[in-house]
């Protein structure tokens, strides 16, 4: 069963990251206990303490950190870059749809007409036209494997 004493132990450990309401109720039981106020006051001597004492990293260690900093950026950019592309390809098949849509619907129509085929199955035609492209990219993409991935296994830059 946990007491007040553990709880307070844990709030103390938690630091700063604490609630307000849990900040209220811990300064309320350090003000009443004192063990756990003596524990508290230990906490932040040893954060204190450990805080002064200088951390110097290994060579290989601060090589490693920045070769993998430099990969994971380069991965970013290249990411910004396909998006960019992307928004680019969009916008212009954005627009070439909208200025072709009107004239191929009349073509459909003419053609529908000239063939003697019934208003339905040459709307249900320009509908299966339209959609074609995009099945033909998706069946793409999943026979790829991965949406706008790169060519290579760049999971791991380090090998």
């Amino acid at each position: 069963m946990r007491t007040d004493h553990d709880k307070a132990r844990e709030l103390i450990a938690l630091g700063e990251s604490i609630s307000d309401a849990e900040g209220a109720w811990l300064r309320t039981h350090l003000h009443e206990c004192d063990a756990c106020r003596d524990y508290g006051d230990g906490v932040n001597r040893m954060i204190r303490a450990l805080r002064t004492v200088p951390l110097a990293a290994d060579a290989r260690l601060v090589r490693a950190t920045q070769m993998r900093v430099r990969f994971h950026a380069r991965r970013l950019r290249e990411a910004r870059e396909r998006m960019w592309l992307v928004g680019t390809i969009c916008f212009a098949v954005g627009l070439s749809a909208t200025v072709s849509a009107p004239v191929l619907w009349r073509l459909f129509a003419w053609l529908g007409e000239q063939a003697g085929v019934s208003p339905v199955i040459w709307q249900a035609a320009f509908v299966c036209f339209g959609i074609a492209p995009v099945l033909v990219v998706s069946v793409f993409f999943l026979a790829r494997g991965t949406h706008l991935a790169g060519g290579s296994d760049r999971s791991q830059p380090w090998k």
